[in-house]
């Protein structure tokens, strides 16, 4: 696959790319320079971002065991 480096150094990753790995419009990507080339990965949510994203509550053990099918 070849791309263009245009105005300001920017480039356009094609659709059928950014569809495969996830990326959308405002997500971060990270750049490491590798032997020969760079290497860009989409760069995942952090632990700040996703605090508290998990809305968790209580279970008792019995509703564990019988989701289970696991009852005494």
């Amino acid at each position: 696959m070849e791309i263009q480096i245009g105005d300001k150094g920017r480039m356009t990753l094609p659709l059928k790319l950014r569809m495969l790995l996830g990326i959308k419009e405002g997500d971060c990507l990270t750049i490491e320079i590798a032997t020969g080339g760079i290497f860009l990965k989409p760069k995942g949510a952090s632990a700040k971002e996703v605090w508290g994203a998990a809305k968790l509550k209580k279970v008792e053990i019995e509703e564990i065991e019988e989701a289970l099918g696991t009852e005494s």
